[in-house]
Order: structure tokens, then C-alpha cells, then sequence
């Protein structure tokens, strides 16, 4: 071996070895080079959000294909007031959540509640609706009068769900679902006794299937908080408050109380 040559080159080396260690060193694992959130989301003049798009009326596809519902009309007008597009990718509702905490989606417009597990994981805007929780059985079936009577029935739910929380709650056997439509499929197919939903989404379902033979049991009193989720920490802090600002234009406006009327007959954007 030419010691000579190798020690010359020796130097060279560390040189670049240095140079890419503090390439390295200036963007720590899990951050992203181009700044917060929103100066990304603003620079790339589009908001990715994620949505089932199988949940009517929050968001799903009308006869002709496109992409309409509450939740994704709220998207869009928050993006505008943004200065963006929203970008929606669809997906089966825990894989979603994943990918949101994963950082490969901006924002979940998908009727998300919020819960102190999910708190732990993710940043929440203000809440733009509010739900009611009710259970749903058979119309044949008069087993279950009250919250109390779900204690070893069988319910369906997507397992990340608040829904399949409350039913844990009080004593149902959760059996994990993919979406809404599939729970009415086990339930009036006699594969469970029950499934956990939010009022307006029962009443959607009637109206588009007056002759379902299902009917809502009874209603948990406590209403729910529905927000947007976004990936934790400081690089949220700046999008968040301009979600909020957003949601509180929208509000003041009248806009989100006419996108609930439009889309559930009732004003599902005020709590109380």
C-alpha cells in the first residue's frame, strides 16, 4: 500500500465526511427542511386531506362520481381562506388516522371526534360540529331501551372509532368494521345486535333507505366535539391557528350552519 497516498487522501475524506454529518445535523429526524406546516402546505399551493369519501352526508360520491358531503365542502373552504387547493386522498378510516400521525397527510376532514387518546396523538383545530351518539338495532328488536342495555351486546364499529369507545364503555363486545355502510350490513343481516353512530348520519341513511328495518334505540346524552386532526407538535402550531381563524370566519359568516342544513336538516355546527 502507497501510505503516502493514503494519508493525502485521508484529509479529502474527513472533509467530506464533515460537510454531509452537518447537512445532516441541520435537519433532525422527523423534520422537514422547508419550514412549518402551513409556509409548506402555502408553498406548494395545496392541502393534502384525507377522508373516507364513503360516509354520507360528511363525505361521499354523489350519482355522477364527484366527491361531495359536509366534511369536504368545509375542507375546501378552509383551503381557500388558506390561499390553497384541498387535495383529498380517500382511505378506510384507521389507516387514515395512521397515515395523518405517519405526517403523510396534512389535515383529516372526516367527522373526527375528539377523545383523550387521540389528543395524545394528534393536534386538534376548534370544533366546527357536534355530534350525538345513538345506538341502532333491528326495528324488531326492543332488547336494548337504554345505554345501560349494550352491557355483552354485540356492536360493530371501526375500532378507532369514539363510536366503538362508547360501546366498550358500557359493556358491548366490539367487532371492528371498515365504514358505516358495512355495521348496517351485519345489523340487519342478524350478525350483531347493534352499531354506535352519530344521529345525523342514522337519519341520512333513512332518508335514502326509507324502508331499512332499523331504528335508533336510544341516544347517549353527552354530545361529541368534531374537529380536524393534524400530525403533533410545534411544526402544526402555525396551521392550526390558521385552521381555527378559518373555521371562526366560516362560522361567523353563516357558512358552516348552511353547509349543515344543506347537507343534515338540522345546525350540527353549535354545541349545546
Amino acid at each position: 500500500m502507497n501510505f503516502k497516498r493514503f494519508a493525502a487522501a485521508v484529509p479529502a475524506f474527513a472533509v467530506i465526511l464533515l460537510g454531509l454529518l452537518m447537512l445532516a445535523g441541520c435537519a433532525p429526524k422527523g423534520e422537514d427542511k422547508g419550514g412549518d406546516a402551513l409556509a409548506r402546505i402555502q408553498a406548494k399551493g395545496e392541502i393534502t386531506v384525507a377522508l373516507e369519501g364513503t360516509w354520507s352526508p360528511w363525505g361521499y360520491h354523489d350519482q355522477s362520481g364527484e366527491l361531495v358531503g359536509y366534511d369536504v365542502e368545509v375542507a375546501r373552504a378552509i383551503a381557500e381562506k388558506l390561499g390553497v387547493k384541498a387535495a383529498f386522498v380517500e382511505g378506510e378510516f384507521n389507516g387514515l388516522l395512521a397515515g395523518l400521525e405517519a405526517g403523510r397527510y396534512d389535515i383529516m376532514v372526516n367527522g373526527v371526534e375528539i377523545d383523550e387518546a387521540r389528543k395524545e396523538k394528534y393536534d386538534f383545530s376548534a370544533p366546527y360540529a357536534y355530534n350525538r351518539t345513538v345506538v341502532i338495532t333491528r326495528a324488531d328488536d326492543d332488547s336494548i331501551q337504554s345505554m345501560e342495555d349494550l352491557k355483552g351486546k354485540l356492536t360493530a364499529n371501526t375500532l378507532q372509532s369514539t363510536y366503538a369507545a362508547v360501546g366498550e364503555r358500557y359493556g358491548a363486545q366490539v367487532t371492528g368494521v371498515d365504514d358505516f355502510i358495512q355495521t348496517i350490513e351485519l345489523l340487519t343481516d342478524r350478525r350483531i345486535d347493534a352499531t354506535l353512530n352519530a344521529d345525523v348520519s342514522f337519519s341520512d341513511y333513512m332518508a335514502q333507505h326509507p324502508d331499512a328495518p332499523i331504528k335508533i334505540a336510544c341516544t347517549d346524552p353527552d354530545a361529541s366535539q368534531v374537529a380536524i386532526p393534524m400530525p403533533k407538535g410545534a411544526d402544526s402550531d402555525a396551521l392550526r391557528a390558521a385552521i381555527d381563524k378559518a373555521l371562526g370566519e366560516l362560522a361567523a359568516d353563516g357558512t358552516l350552519t348552511g353547509l349543515s342544513l344543506k347537507y343534515f336538516g338540522l345546525d350540527i355546527s353549535k354545541g349545546g
